[in-house]
């Protein structure tokens, strides 16, 4: 069976909206990497300014979490992979609205 022509518009119009949303790359607290390094892992592939870098570490050393990035999916999608290969533990959430 396949779907009407309005069914395949509503799906193809809330994927769109869907991938529209913003998107966040979240870093996660872990017991393995000092905070210096997520620190320098900020400053690096960021771009972040020291004290910027500084208070996203602490944000993700006492709340557990921190949004480092929002934009488009795939995009963030793109720096959670890269936290990965720098050893931080990060996902893809979308942005709360």
């Amino acid at each position: 069976m396949t779907p009407s022509t309005l069914e395949q518009h509503d799906t193809e119009l809330r994927d769109h909206v869907a991938a529209d949303v913003p998107w966040q790359t979240v870093v996660w607290d872990d017991p393995v990497n000092l905070m210096t390094y997520v620190t320098y892992v900020f400053r690096s592939y960021f771009g972040f300014p020291r004290e910027k870098a500084e208070h996203l570490m602490m944000q993700v050393h006492t709340e557990g979490r921190a949004v480092v990035a929002s934009g488009r999916r795939e995009q963030m999608e793109h720096h959670v992979q890269a936290m990965h290969s720098y050893g931080l533990q990060a996902t893809v959430s979308r942005a709360e609205t």
